[in-house]
C-alpha cells in the first residue's frame, strides 16, 4: 500500500517504484549471502550501502561506485542497494570482487509469524518513540528511538506491527497532540507542525513503515561500511553499526538534505505530509553525520552542510572525484558550427528549461547555433522530457535543438560540441565537467554545489536560473575561438593537477584503514 490520493500524485516516483530506475532492471532477484566473502590477502570486507544508484542504474554517482569497487581490488565489496521494487539484472557489469543484496522499499511484505502481543508492545513504543522526536525535532530521541526499532527488526519483519490499524491511530494521535501544543507556542521562528488530517497520518504511517523496512534485513558482515550517500544507504549503515559494530565512513557527492528541500519546493504535497517526511530526512542525516566514523564530502561546498547540520569537522575529508585522463583525451577539433553539447540524465534538478530559454536567446546572436543533449531519462522523468520538448517547439527552435539520448561513447558527446553546457540548480561535483574539462571543452556551469571548485578559472561561472546569464557566457565563448582554446588547455591541465582517478583512489584506500581505527588519519 502506497500513500493514496494528493500525496501520492505527487510524490516523487522513488517514494513508490524507483526514481531511477531503467525499464530492462525490474521483475526479481535472489538474495546474495550476508557476509562477503574473504577478501584478498590484506583487504577488507567493506558494506557498500547504495540508494537508487548502483547497481540498477546508470548515472554519476554509479560510474563513482564502479570506479571504486575496480580500483580498490584488494578489498571485497558487498554492496547493499536500497531500491523501490526489486529488479531483474544490474544495469551496470559486477566485477568479482563485488555482491549484491537488494533491500526493497515497495515490494509487497513476505508474510510471517503473527508477532507476540509482547512485541507488539515493544515495536509500538518505540514507534511513538519516534513520532514524538519527529514533532520536536529531537536528534537524541530520534536516534535512541531508531536504535529500539533495529533491535526490535532482529526478531522479524517491523512490517506486520507498523503497517497496522494501531500504528495509524498512534500516528494520528501523536502528531495532533504535538501540533495543537506547538500552535499555542508564538515564540519567533519555532517551527510549528500543521493539524494532521486522517489522510495525511494514514500516508505517513504507511511511508514510514515502507521506510524502516531496512531495520529488518540482517546486516552484512564487514570490517567496515561505506554509505555513499546520506538517506537511507545511511541508514543501512547506522544498522550495520547498531547491529554489527560495523564502523561505516558516508560520502556525499551533493547534499542529500538540499536536495530533499528542492524536490519538495514544488511538489503538491499536503504540508502536514511534507513536513513530517522533511524532519525525518533532517534527523536521519544528521544522526548519519553524528555516528560516521569519518564523513568524506566531494566538495568544501558540501562540508559546510555537514557541519551545520552536525557533523565533526575533524572527521570530514574532502575528496573530488577522480577519472583516468587516458580515457578522456583531448578532444581535438572542434565541430563545425556553433555547437553546443549537454551531457547529463533528463532530470527537474539539471534545469534544462533554463539551458533551452538561454539558447533561444543565443540564436538570436549566434544564428546558426546548435544544441546537442545527450543523456537518458530515468523511469518517472518523461513527463520532464515531453515538457523540455514542448517547450523547444514554443519558442520556435526546431532542429537546432536536439535530444539525442545516451550514447556508447560519452566523449563523442563532448568531441560534438565547442563548450560544454551545465546549468543544474544542485549538483555534488559532476563528472560531465570535469570529463568534459580533461578533453580540452570549456565549461559554461551554475554556481552550485562543487561545480566552481571543479571548474576553477578554467570556464564561466553563471548562477542557477539565470537565462540571461547563460546565454551571455554562452554567446561569449561561442564567439571567441582563442578563449575557448585558452580556457580548454586550462581546464585540461586544472583535470591533470587536481582531480584523477588515481588521486581519488588512493584518498579511499587510506579512508578505509582510517575509520576501523575510529577516524583517526
Amino acid at each position: 500500500m502506497a500513500p493514496s490520493g494528493r500525496n501520492a500524485a505527487a510524490l516523487p516516483p522513488f517514494f513508490f517504484v524507483s526514481s531511477v530506475s531503467d525499464p530492462m532492471t525490474h521483475a526479481s532477484s535472489s538474495l546474495l549471502p550476508l557476509t562477503p566473502p574473504p577478501a584478498a590477502d590484506g583487504g577488507l570486507r567493506v558494506a557498500l550501502y547504495t540508494e537508487g544508484t548502483y547497481p540498477q542504474a546508470h548515472g554519476g554517482v554509479s560510474v563513482w561506485v564502479d570506479q571504486l569497487v575496480r580500483g580498490l581490488g584488494e578489498h571485497h565489496f558487498a554492496v547493499e542497494a536500497i531500491t523501490g521494487t526489486t529488479f531483474a539484472r544490474p544495469a551496470l557489469d559486477l566485477p568479482a570482487n563485488v555482491s549484491v543484496r537488494q533491500v526493497p522499499l515497495w515490494d509487497a511484505p513476505v508474510p510471517g509469524p503473527r508477532p507476540s502481543g509482547r512485541r507488539v508492545s515493544a515495536v509500538l513504543e518505540a514507534y511513538a518513540a519516534l513520532l514524538d522526536a519527529l514533532c520536536l525535532l529531537d536528534l537524541n530521541g530520534f536516534g535512541t528511538a531508531l536504535r529500539a526499532l533495529s533491535d526490535l527488526g532482529q526478531g522479524s519483519s517491523l512490517t506486520g506491527v507498523l503497517d497496522g490499524g494501531r500504528a495509524a491511530r498512534m500516528t494520528l494521535e501523536i502528531w495532533q497532540g504535538h501540533a495543537r501544543r506547538q500552535a499555542g507556542d508564538r515564540t519567533p521562528g519555532r517551527a510549528r507542525l500543521p493539524l494532521p488530517s486522517v489522510a495525511d497520518a494514514l500516508d505517513v504511517q504507511v511511508w514510514l513503515e515502507h521506510s524502516l523496512r531496512p531495520l529488518s534485513t540482517v546486516p552484512a558482515g564487514a570490517d567496515v561500511g561505506h554509505a555513499v550517500s546520506n538517506g537511507f544507504a545511511a541508514l543501512l549503515a547506522l544498522h550495520g553499526r547498531w547491529q554489527r559494530g560495523t564502523p561505516f565512513l558516508l560520502t556525499e557527492h551533493g547534499v542529500y538534505l538540499r536536495e530533499r528541500y528542492l524536490e519538495f519546493r514544488h511538489a503538491a504535497l499536503s504540508p502536514g505530509f511534507k513536513a513530517l517526511l522533511l524532519r525525518f530526512y533532517r534527523l536521519l542525516c544528521s544522526l548519519a553525520y553524528r555516528e560516521a566514523a569519518l564523513v568524506l564530502p566531494g566538495s568544501h561546498y558540501n562540508r559546510r552542510w555537514e557541519e551545520r547540520l552536525g557533523a565533526d569537522p575533524g572527521r570530514i575529508r574532502c575528496v573530488y572525484n577522480g577519472i583516468d585522463p587516458d580515457v578522456f583525451p583531448p578532444a581535438g577539433p572542434e565541430p563545425e558550427g556553433p555547437v553546443v553539447s549537454w551531457v547529463g540524465r533528463v532530470d527537474p534538478l539539471k534545469d534544462l528549461e533554463t539551458l533551452i530559454r538561454a539558447f533561444a536567446l543565443v540564436r538570436r546572436q549566434t544564428p546558426g547555433a546548435r544544441l546537442r543533449l545527450f543523456g537518458g531519462t530515468p523511469a518517472g522523468n518523461e513527463g520532464y522530457e515531453r515538457h523540455c520538448r514542448a517547450l523547444t517547439a514554443d519558442l520556435d527552435l526546431g532542429s537546432h535543438v536536439t535530444f539525442e539520448g545516451r550514447v556508447p561513447d560519452i566523449t563523442e558527446a563532448y568531441r560534438a560540441g565547442q563548450v560544454v553546457a551545465l546549468t543544474s540548480v544542485s549538483e555534488g561535483f559532476p563528472y560531465t565537467v570535469i570529463e568534459a574539462m580533461a578533453m580540452g571543452r570549456p565549461p559554461v556551469a551554475t554556481r552550485v554545489g562543487g561545480v566552481p571548485e571543479a571548474v576553477g578559472e578554467a570556464g564561466l561561472i553563471v548562477r542557477p536560473r539565470d537565462v540571461m546569464g547563460v546565454a551571455s557566457a554562452l554567446t561569449r565563448l561561442l564567439a571567441d575561438a582563442p578563449l575557448r582554446a585558452r580556457l580548454g588547455q586550462a581546464a585540461r591541465d586544472r583535470v591533470l593537477d587536481f582531480f584523477t582517478l588515481g588521486g581519488c583512489l588512493e584518498a579511499y584506500r587510506r579512508a578505509y584503514p582510517a575509520a576501523l581505527a575510529g577516524g583517526e588519519a
